[in-house]
């Protein structure tokens, strides 16, 4: 498939999303596994790379720093400011700050633990409601004129935020959860990013692993693993979920594909403009969703599936509640399992 518009870059439909290998889903690998990684990614093809300065507490740009600084003109860069955790390290409380003096402080930082002088695109994390929009973006406009990164993005904000912010200054791109089992962006924010020529980049494209195939017991999620607070994963609503997901597979049997592969496809066919970053530590995983790129799916399977999950079919939230709180997005109302 042809490379898509990212900004002013051009990427493939399939980039890399990078928390996994320090933060997240349990016990990250160990760093020369996680730079191991990095370079099969680059030796693959893939050339849009996420990180964010949240990420293991800057573990995770200062991995890609390390592990890529002599193939930094081979990819794009994206990371991403105003969430920071406060006293107690990982497990402490996150802090939003999307002051002026915060936005500019974490991408020194940024710059600093990545290596470099400049950041392709640099995120605003979250909104934060003490601040104005106007605010936040201005300040990365700033560091825009000042050379310190070349482009703007936000995430998990919704149609009107990402309106408001594009009066400072072109947003490159916007990033959400964007999957089968997570439809909000047809709420509005994919349509306003096409009117304003804003590039919609989806993570957690495979539902955190769950379209992979890699959640088949949630009581085995280890300690420290985001999922076990996120109510699609908890009780009844994942029994429900699983279900879906049985008829998924055999889905993806019958076409020839894994899951996670029909799961990214399913994207990939739907926006021609979109770009996706899954996430993984496995090489293998991240071989498989390199090779989602060049599936075609045909209207048929791409009405079946949407029938099959859906805001409709799908049981809980997807965040707890301390989460959503966190968040600007448009939002279905969740069911939940009887």
């Amino acid at each position: 498939m042809a490379k898509r518009k990212l900004g002013p870059f051009m990427v493939e439909s399939v980039g890399l999303g990078c928390m996994s290998l320090s933060y997240a889903y349990g016990t990250p690998p160990g760093d020369a596994e996680g730079e191991a990684l990095l370079h099969r990614a680059l030796d693959l093809g893939y050339d849009f790379l996420d990180t964010a300065a949240l990420y293991g507490v800057g573990h995770n740009e200062t991995l890609i720093g390390r592990a890529l600084k002599s193939r930094r003109d081979e990819f794009i860069l994206a990371s991403k400011c105003s969430i920071r955790l406060g006293e107690g390290g990982i497990k402490g409380p996150r802090v939003l700050d999307g002051s002026r003096a915060g936005v500019m402080a974490v991408l020194d930082e940024s710059l600093s633990r990545l290596g470099v002088d400049t950041i392709d695109l640099y995120y605003l994390h979250r909104l934060d409601p003490k601040t104005p929009i106007e605010e936040s973006v201005g300040a990365l406009a700033d560091a825009v004129t000042a050379g310190k990164i070349r482009s703007i993005g936000l995430s998990e904000v919704s149609a009107a935020t990402l309106r408001r912010a594009a009066a400072i200054h072109p947003i490159a791109a916007l990033q959400t959860e964007y999957s089968l089992w997570t439809r909000n962006p047809e709420l509005g924010v994919l349509a306003a990013c096409h009117e304003l020529g804003t590039t919609f980049v989806a993570f957690s494209p495979v539902a955190r692993g769950f379209l992979a195939g890699g959640v088949t017991d949630p009581a085995a999620l280890t300690d420290g693993d985001i999922r076990r607070t996120m109510p699609r994963f908890q009780g009844d609503n994942f029994a429900a979920n699983n279900a879906l997901f049985t008829a998924f597979a055999q889905m993806a049997a019958d076409l020839g594909h894994t899951p996670a592969q029909l799961s990214l496809a399913w994207l990939i066919n739907r926006d021609a403009d979109l770009v996706t970053i899954p996430g993984t530590a496995s090489v293998p995983h991240l071989e498989e969703n390199w090779a989602a790129r060049d599936i075609v799916l045909d209207p048929a399977t791409m009405t079946a599936l949407d029938a099959l999950i859906n805001q409709s079919t799908v049981h809980g939230h997807r965040y707890s509640p301390a989460m959503n709180a966190a968040i600007d997005t448009e939002d279905y109302p969740a069911a939940e399992a009887a």
